[in-house]
């Protein structure tokens, strides 16, 4: 009776077997494309250097005034832009400031690949049923994947450092925004396609003056979803040379450190509520705005 309380696995010598097959030949392929694949991010890490020198070489009142101006800005709310200061001046009295300063970074550069890839894949999807069935079990198998997961595959390709967790913290966090962009765009409606069409609109116009303004509230609760995901994993990245308020944790785990922990935990919480507040009230001001343009 013990096929019934031990399942009948794969023999262990086949098991070893494929799973050195299969580890041996992704090292091959590392050891070929590795180099090809840095060249091909060097543009991402000169940018990524760039973000992060700019934020933690300049004076941090320029860069308190400049976060201010931002969430003004997109929010038009005199209350969350003085949350945005007092949080960043809370930050920085907690010597804090530079880490938080390099996590912003990573975040904001992740999140701006993310939108760059993510939203012409979801017109795509939202465009073609045939796309949206391919991808969305691709989709599905990236957001459940435990998130330290994507840190072997790209360690083995590029090795350790910020360039490496900068493309696991943008894989990671990139599905809300492919996801959300096709649902704006399935959610327009149908009569307004059909009046564009009767204007004699193109695609090309349709897609850019009609879909994608009325889809853009629901976009942007796909930016504000990555925002928070790309933070999510810049934590996890630590482990592979990240710097940031990642490795402090990281740190405080390793060593029971309970309140550098804590402090780290709260910054990564106070650059959430920043960047969640003043997404989301951009959000509601785009939907405000097209509910007056559009009845």
């Amino acid at each position: 009776m013990d096929w019934l309380t031990k399942f009948p696995a794969m023999d262990t010598e086949r098991l070893t077997a494929l799973k050195k097959a299969i580890d041996l030949g992704f090292r091959e392929f590392t050891r070929a494309n590795g180099d090809t694949f840095e060249t091909l991010l060097y543009p991402v890490q000169w940018f990524m250097y760039r973000v992060e020198t700019l934020l933690t070489q300049s004076p941090w009142p320029l860069v308190i005034l400049g976060f201010a101006i931002i969430a003004w800005l997109a929010s038009r709310s005199a209350k969350i832009t003085v949350g945005v200061i007092v949080t960043l001046l809370l930050i920085g009295y907690f010597d804090m400031w530079e880490d938080t300063m390099k996590t912003v970074a990573m975040t904001v550069v992740a999140t701006i690949m993310a939108i760059i890839i993510g939203i012409p894949i979801g017109i795509l999807m939202g465009r073609s049923n045939r796309v949206q069935s391919v991808i969305n079990p691709i989709l599905d198998v990236m957001q459940t994947m435990p998130s330290f997961v994507y840190l072997i595959p790209v360690v083995m390709l590029l090795g350790i450092g910020r360039v490496p967790g900068l493309i696991a913290v943008m894989v990671y966090a990139i599905p809300p925004i492919i996801r959300l962009t096709n649902l704006g765009i399935r959610l327009v409606d149908k009569d307004v396609l059909e009046a564009a069409d009767a204007f004699g609109s193109s695609n090309w116009q349709r897609l850019v003056n009609v879909q994608m303004p009325l889809a853009l509230p629901t976009i942007m609760a796909g930016v504000n979803q990555t925002i928070m995901m790309a933070l999510a994993m810049v934590v996890v990245a630590s482990m592979i040379g990240v710097q940031g308020l990642g490795l402090p944790v990281l740190k405080a785990i390793a060593n029971q450190y309970f309140t550098l922990g804590i402090f780290n935990g709260l910054a990564i919480v106070g650059i959430a509520i920043i960047f969640d507040r003043t997404s989301q009230a951009y959000g509601k001001r785009l939907q405000k705005h097209l509910e007056v343009v559009h009845g």
